[in-house]
């Protein structure tokens, strides 16, 4: 009967042993293999935010992963790939930094989400590390509100023959009072769809981060000058006409605006090209 306790005991040795190793290598907090230098938690952050830190190799990819910044109602502001600042293909922890420039948010708390890129898509193998920060610029709670219109494109017939790339479809959203309602309703075009939209077919093709530099109305034409992201990696003629027809709808909704001109750090011609 020794015998037989002996070989009960290793035996259970070696499950506990192979347990506590399963919940360090895969279980273990998202600190034990990410840390963030920049920004702290609960920092107050502005565009464009620089992120820097340390990760173990296994978190990356192809030398990268993603970080993401969402303000308190889901919206997704921005996201960039995070880039190692050495060699990744290793379990050591390797630094990397991230340049993320983010719309204008509609509160003002915040998360900034660092997740292990996961090529596989299985959940198994999924993780982050969430960082709370407020943003400058937003304040507290607005006095008072009010609803305006946003255009998303309208995918939900995208199979269809002849499908019109500029279709478009309105939802509502609550914006703070203001008088600059044009530009109210086109910040909140720029911080996209729901969540909820999307699982409807209803998305934004309008890069997440940009920011309006300037919008003027006069002669019941709006003249809307964003920054260089709204056409960063922009292709296809499709994506460009998805992406005018929100624009254009968006502000078009005002009855002082009949027309919209869009334009890139002051330019009209060349931008925006399929």
């Amino acid at each position: 009967m020794g015998g037989m306790d002996r070989k009960i005991s290793i035996f259970a040795a070696v499950i506990i042993l192979g347990a506590t190793l399963l919940f360090f290598a895969v279980l273990r907090p998202a600190q034990d293999v990410i840390r963030v230098d920049n920004p702290r938690p609960n920092q107050s952050i502005e565009t464009p935010l620089f992120v820097a830190g340390q990760a173990r190799g296994t978190w990356y990819f192809e030398a990268d992963f993603p970080v993401k910044l969402f303000d308190g109602n889901d919206f997704l502001l921005g996201i960039t790939p995070a880039h190692a600042l050495g060699e990744w293909m290793t379990e050591n922890f390797v630094p990397f930094s991230a340049t993320l420039p983010f719309a204008v948010p509609s509160t003002s708390k915040g998360r900034l989400v660092l997740e292990k890129d996961n090529p596989s898509g299985l959940p198994e193998y999924a993780d982050e590390l969430i960082i709370p920060v407020y943003f400058k610029e937003a304040r507290e709670i607005p006095e008072d509100v009010m609803t305006v219109k946003i255009f998303l494109s309208d995918s939900r017939f995208v199979g269809e023959p002849y499908f019109d790339c500029s279709r478009t479809a309105a939802v509502e959203r609550q914006v703070p009072k203001t008088l600059a309602v044009a530009k109210a309703a086109a910040e909140a075009l720029l911080r996209g769809a729901t969540q909820e939209e999307m699982n409807q077919g209803l998305v934004s093709n309008i890069n997440s981060g940009v920011r309006i530099q300037k919008i003027i109305i006069e002669n019941e034409t709006a003249k809307v000058d964003f920054d260089e992201q709204l056409e960063y990696q922009v292709g296809g003629s499709c994506r460009v006409a998805a992406i005018r027809a929100q624009i254009t709808e968006t502000l078009r909704q005002f009855p002082t605006v009949d027309s919209v001109v869009i334009s890139i750090n002051g330019r009209t011609e060349d931008i925006l090209q399929p």
